[in-house]
């Protein structure tokens, strides 16, 4: 059984719900992997430029030109505009040239997670089912900024692991 508390850092919680709320929103599992995972870089680069990591234009940026397939349009979630591109398989999100596949959004999640994934997903749909659509992508990042682990300000803190607290999201439903 997995614990009510997990240790861990932001970004594949991130990227978790990002699933959640892509799925919520009709998505197909494939799709909202793809959404999700470009959702946290661009988060994560957003915060990097932020705290000095980055610098805009410079490595962290993720612009590097066109896709090659499909012509590109954007997909919000979690009140990020996501640059995706219409493939055989449906949508997929791109970073730069390169279409983000699922299978290594799914294997990065079950790495990160480990036997504590299937609990985190469990909490979070609970939380995504207690909005309509339309309401939870508008309070999807507000959402996330309340039960997200937390770890130390500034750059110290970047990557650092927190606690990431299932019955608190299970509240945050029952407040929903």
């Amino acid at each position: 059984m997995s614990a009510e508390v997990i240790v861990i850092n932001r970004a594949p919680v991130l990227a978790l719900w990002g699933v959640v709320v892509a799925r919520r929103a009709g998505f197909a599992e494939g799709e909202a992997l793809s959404l999700a995972k470009t959702m946290t870089g661009l988060n994560a680069q957003a915060k990097g430029r932020a705290l000095g990591i980055f610098k805009p234009g410079g490595a962290g940026d993720g612009a590097k030109g066109k896709p090659a397939r499909g012509e590109e349009f954007f997909v919000r979630l979690c009140s990020r505009p996501v640059p995706a591109v219409g493939t055989d398989d449906g949508v997929r999100a791109v970073t730069g040239d390169k279409v983000i596949e699922p299978e290594a959004v799914r294997k990065y999640l079950s790495g990160k997670f480990g036997d504590d994934l299937v609990a985190v997903r469990a909490a979070m749909e609970e939380l995504a089912a207690a909005f309509e659509p339309g309401e939870l992508e508008e309070r999807a990042f507000a959402l996330y900024e309340r039960f997200r682990p937390q770890s130390p300000a500034g750059t110290r803190g970047w990557g650092a692991k927190g606690e990431l607290d299932l019955a608190f999201i299970r509240g945050l439903a029952q407040e929903g």
